[in-house]
């Protein structure tokens, strides 16, 4: 497998100004990988772009404002950043809310580079954890989690998490089908398990927001989760293909 050279950071974001600044500053203090950054807005008059602008000269990486080619939504804003992703590059999904560690990426991008090719932040294995949040949302995502990983032996135990690092060839032979929320990291990952891709995890320490609005909807995306959660378990029983 050729190795990447590059990282491309899709970060889906909806009137996030108050925290992108945040994220764009901690992703060049502590990840020294080879990158460039989308955010990826639903219009090109939102607010998280006027924020970013000020930033970009003083960046050591390139940030690309991105307009959603999809429709509306995080859902189509990650779809629309990963596929801009270069071949020669791997992707990771990062919240504009800076909920995710970022100081784990360097070690996300050594376990790409060794051959994996998703490796998922991990809040459920050992060393990993979430800080705040509702605890009804960590309940369900926990039980998720850990479930699937025993139901199916897919090589993370946090499968609804979407601080995922992807090769470019699994975005390559994924077709996405999803139709809403952030049901779509999950998608990814049990379609790369089922089609034989190697898939690892790192420990993760998950945050809550801090400023801004959660547009999380539980009650809305559930039956996505729940849906790509039961179609991977049945897939357990049937052999691996390819795409």
């Amino acid at each position: 497998m050729k190795q990447p050279t590059a990282l491309h950071v899709v970060i889906p974001a909806f009137h996030e100004g108050e925290s992108i600044g945040g994220v764009l500053s901690r992703l060049a203090k502590v990840v020294h990988v080879s990158m460039r950054v989308s955010v990826v807005c639903d219009s090109a008059d939102d607010p998280t772009f006027e924020a970013v602008r000020p930033l970009t000269s003083r960046l050591p990486y390139v940030v690309t404002e991105v307009v959603n080619a999809f429709g509306t939504g995080a859902l189509n804003a990650i779809k629309t950043g990963l596929s801009r992703t270069n071949p020669e590059e791997a992707a990771l999904v990062v919240m504009a809310d800076g909920c995710d560690e970022l100081e784990i990426v360097d070690r996300m991008w050594q376990q790409m580079l060794a051959g994996h090719d998703v490796v998922c932040g991990s809040r459920y294995m050992a060393g990993g954890r979430q800080i705040g949040g509702w605890w009804l949302k960590k309940l369900l995502s926990r039980t998720a989690g850990l479930s699937y990983h025993v139901l199916t032996g897919i090589g993370t135990h946090d499968i609804t998490n979407s601080f995922k690092m992807y090769s470019s060839r699994v975005l390559a032979a994924v077709v996405i089908e999803s139709v809403g929320g952030f049901e779509i990291g999950m998608e990814i990952a049990i379609k790369a398990h089922r089609f034989g891709f190697s898939i690892t995890e790192l420990p993760t320490v998950w945050t809550d927001r801090t400023s801004g609005v959660s547009r999380f909807r539980l009650r809305k995306w559930l039956p996505h989760y729940l849906r790509w959660y039961l179609k991977g378990v049945a897939q357990r029983l049937e052999p691996k293909k390819g795409s």
